[in-house]
C-alpha cells in the first residue's frame, strides 16, 4: 500500500463504510459493520492516454466496461459521493477504479496545497456509490473536472484498463459550521485579553464620505464582501456589509492614527450598531504572510436580511461572554465594550449605516497600503490559523 508523503488521510469507502488510510496504514473501519478493504495508491498516469508514466504498471486500453452517466452528490469542503452506470459484460473482472481528479484550468489562484500530490487516485472497486475524501487534494469552493475508468488487475501486476469516461465538472463546497468551529477554537486560543472601547470606526478617501456620492446620499451601504481570508469561507463573495473596526492602541485606548484604508474616519458610537438588538457571528480566522492575524465578526440586527443569511451558516456568539468582542450591561442599564487585545478583529454590520449618526474627520496619521485585507489570501502554511481541511 502507498501514499502520499505528506501523511494526509484520503478515504475510499462504499456507502456505509469509510476505511481511513494514512502512510500505509490500514485502520479500523469507522462502521462497526463487515466492510470491503479499500486499497488506495496514488499513481502519475499520462493523461488519459490509458498509460502510466515511466516506471508505472498500466498496460494497453482493455474492453472493459466504461464508466457512463457519472453523478456527483453530497459534495462538502473536502469529500463528494460518486456513482455511475456501466454495461454488465466485463463487471466481474474490475479489481479497480482509477480516477482523474484535476482543478478546471484558468484558476490560477488555487493552487494546491502541496505541489509533489498527484492527482491520478486508484481504488479497489467496492459497490457504489463510494466516498471520495481527502484535504490534500481536495480544496474548498473550487472547480473541479473529474474523469474515472475501471481496470483489471493482472496476474503478472499490470493493470488492463477500459477507456476514460465523459469529464464532468463539479464545485466543492463552502466550509460548514463544522470547519467553522474548528477555526473558532483556533481563533480563541490567541484572542488574548480584553481592552475598553466606545467606537466603530471605519476609514476611506474623503470621497466616500460626501453627501453627493450615491443616490442615498445620507447613508453608506452593504457591498458584497471581497475574497479576503480563508478561501472555504461562507461570506466571501456572498454576505452583504459595511467593514468596521474597534481595536485600540494600548497605551491610549483610543483608535489608532494610521489606517490602510484612507486618512478620512467615520466614528459610530459602539451601542448604536452592537447591543440587545444585535446578534454576533463568527466569521473568519486568518493570516496574510505576517505574524498579525484576524478574526472576521458580523453584526446583525435581528430578524435582518443579514441574520437570515447567518443563520446556520456560522457560529453564534454570545453578545456577553466570548474571547472576541463583547457588549454587557451594568446594574444601572449602561452598556459597556471590550474587544480581544492580540488580533485585529474586522466587523461587518449587514445594515445601512446613516452618517448622521456618528463623525467624520481626517486622521493625523499615514495611510498603511501593506496592512490592507482587500482580496488578501490567507498563508496555508500557518499552523496557527489553518485547519486540515482545504486553507
Amino acid at each position: 500500500l502507498s501514499c502520499n508523503q505528506t501523511g494526509a488521510a484520503v478515504f475510499f469507502s462504499s456507502d456505509v463504510p469509510v476505511v481511513s488510510v494514512r502512510f500505509g496504514t490500514m485502520m479500523e473501519p469507522r462502521s462497526s459493520r463487515d466492510s470491503p478493504d479499500v486499497e488506495l495508491k496514488s499513481l502519475q498516469l499520462d493523461n488519459h492516454k490509458g498509460l502510466e508514466s515511466a516506471g508505472s504498471r498500466v498496460g494497453d486500453v482493455d474492453n472493459l466496461p466504461v464508466p457512463q452517466r457519472i453523478q456527483i452528490s453530497y459534495i462538502t469542503c473536502d469529500s463528494f459521493k460518486i456513482s455511475w452506470d456501466m454495461d454488465s459484460r466485463g463487471q466481474d473482472r474490475i479489481t479497480h477504479y482509477f480516477i482523474d481528479l484535476n482543478k478546471k484550468e484558468g484558476r490560477s489562484s488555487n493552487k494546491f496545497k502541496h505541489m509533489d500530490v498527484p492527482t491520478k487516485l486508484v481504488a479497489k472497486a467496492v459497490p457504489l456509490p463510494m466516498t471520495v475524501r481527502g484535504h490534500w487534494f481536495l480544496s474548498p469552493r473550487t472547480e473541479y473536472m473529474l474523469s474515472v475508468q475501471t481496470a483489471a488487475k493482472q496476474p503478472d501486476g499490470e493493470y488492463a484498463v477500459s477507456s476514460w469516461s465523459e469529464i464532468i465538472k463539479f464545485c466543492t463546497a463552502d466550509y460548514s459550521t463544522v470547519q467553522l468551529m474548528q477555526l473558532l477554537q483556533k481563533a480563541e486560543a490567541i484572542a488574548g485579553r480584553m481592552l475598553p472601547f466606545t467606537v466603530f470606526y471605519r476609514n476611506q478617501q474623503r470621497e466616500y464620505f460626501q453627501p453627493n456620492r450615491d443616490a442615498q446620499c445620507c447613508q453608506m451601504l452593504p457591498s458584497v464582501k471581497d475574497n479576503s481570508g480563508s478561501h472555504g469561507s461562507p461570506i466571501s463573495n456572498k454576505l452583504e456589509g459595511i467593514f468596521f473596526s474597534c481595536n485600540t492602541e494600548f497605551n491610549t485606548g483610543k483608535p489608532p492614527q494610521d489606517s490602510p484604508y484612507g486618512p478620512y474616519r467615520f466614528q459610530i458610537q459602539a451601542d448604536i450598531l452592537f447591543n440587545h438588538n444585535t446578534n454576533m457571528y463568527f466569521g473568519d480566522f486568518y493570516c496574510m504572510y505576517t505574524s498579525y492575524h484576524y478574526i472576521i465578526l458580523v453584526l446583525a440586527p435581528n430578524g435582518s436580511k443579514g441574520d437570515t443569511f447567518c443563520k446556520g451558516r456560522l457560529p453564534v456568539l454570545d453578545r456577553s461572554n466570548n474571547c472576541f468582542l463583547t457588549c454587557t450591561e451594568d446594574d444601572s442599564g449602561a452598556l459597556s465594550f471590550h474587544h480581544a487585545q492580540d488580533v485585529i478583529l474586522e466587523v461587518i454590520y449587514t445594515e445601512p449605516v446613516d452618517l448622521s449618526l456618528g463623525t467624520a474627520s481626517q486622521i493625523s496619521g499615514h495611510q498603511l497600503m501593506s496592512l490592507s485585507t482587500l482580496n488578501a489570501k490567507k498563508d496555508p502554511s500557518c499552523k496557527i490559523c489553518n485547519i486540515s481541511v482545504g486553507r
